[in-house]
């Protein structure tokens, strides 16, 4: 239950937890997510009675139950489009849908693309674990090609999604990726998030520890992730490695291929890396990012894009205002009787 509302700039994590037992899997990605959420929501400065958390089905979207604030556990694959009356009804609120690679880009991607194209002033947070948690080990949009699960016992031939590359499709405002065991970076990413006016689509690397350990390892491993990993600045070139000597330039014909260099090998310095903007509203350089893959690339994390669009709960509230004034208050049943009308006899 929210309790009222007290000096913001005086709450902690503790206030957002709710009082209902954390039940994911030990050890499941979720929990890590679930703690740097609550750490975050204080510094945003919105009073709890007016946050709302909406989730789909699956693993991630037992989370309205675990925060102090309202929330709305609905139905698989709808959370955006809940989640979306919900805002544009009080635009006020701070709305946050939760889902996860399966309820978002499977059952609910039609809902999850036409959220981000309106630019409702939403924040997403997909947790990707490239598999079905909930439903017990099946492949999901995400899972790389050839993946072994129940549903796929000789290997998918599905060629999987990249949640980012979708959101980028769909003219998101905001594209952002973290991952769950890097609570500083991915509390940084949300911070970004909250602050954006339109839609913010932020994917999170999840670890699901029982039906598909260690998937990510390969980059987020303490021991290789620094040269696994591209931190993503806006206004700062693309740089990484432990030695930080790595970096990303554009070349072929149309300077549109990304390649890795070393710099200080065959002639290059740091002016030859790609310097990287974030508000190209073209995407380009964000698209390139969502698209990079190891062993070839790192994998990019941070803010791919943020730009600014109308917000379109703004719009529509413009719209309603207007026929108001225009054409008064109204009542139903003048809408009921009004146009074509007939009767049955």
């Amino acid at each position: 239950m929210v309790t009222a509302a007290r000096d913001e700039n005086k709450l902690t994590r503790k206030d957002f937890q709710s009082n209902q037992e954390v039940r994911w899997c030990p050890g499941c990605g979720d929990y890590a997510i679930l703690a740097t959420v609550q750490r975050m929501m204080p510094k945003i400065g919105v009073a709890r009675e007016n946050i709302v958390f909406v989730s789909g089905i699956g693993c991630s979207s037992r989370f309205p139950y675990y925060m102090e604030t309202y929330g709305f556990h609905s139905i698989h694959g709808r959370a955006p489009a809940i989640a979306s009356g919900v805002k544009i009804s009080n635009p006020d609120l701070s709305v946050w849908v939760v889902t996860g690679d399966g309820d978002g880009l499977s059952i609910g991607g039609n809902h999850l693309i036409h959220a981000l194209r309106r630019n409702v002033n939403l924040k997403i947070l997909m947790f990707n674990n490239r598999i079905y948690g909930l439903t017990k080990g099946q492949y999901s949009p995400t899972s790389e090609h050839g993946k072994k699960t129940k549903s796929t016992p000789f290997g998918s031939v599905d060629h999987p999604f990249s949640p980012a590359s979708v959101a980028l499709g769909a003219e998101a405002s905001f594209v952002a990726r973290s991952i769950d065991v890097e609570p500083k970076h991915l509390e940084s990413v949300l911070l970004r998030a909250a602050e954006h006016k339109g839609a913010a689509f932020v994917e999170i690397i999840q670890n699901c520890n029982v039906f598909n350990d260690r998937a990510f390892e390969h980059f987020t491993a303490k021991d290789v992730k620094k040269d696994a990993q591209l931190v993503v600045e806006h206004g700062k070139p693309l740089i990484f490695g432990k030695d930080g000597n790595r970096g990303v330039r554009l070349v072929g014909k149309n300077g549109l291929t990304p390649e890795v260099v070393t710099i200080g090998e065959n002639g290059i310095t740091e002016d030859d890396i790609l310097v990287y903007d974030e508000t190209q509203h073209s995407g380009v350089m964000a698209y390139f990012l969502s698209r990079m893959e190891p062993p070839e690339f790192p994998v990019p994390i941070g803010v791919f894009r943020a730009v600014d669009r109308p917000v379109y709960e703004a719009q529509t509230s413009e719209q309603v205002r207007w026929a108001k004034e225009k054409r008064g208050e109204g009542t139903i049943h003048d809408l009921l009787h009004s146009g074509d009308t007939w009767t049955v006899k």
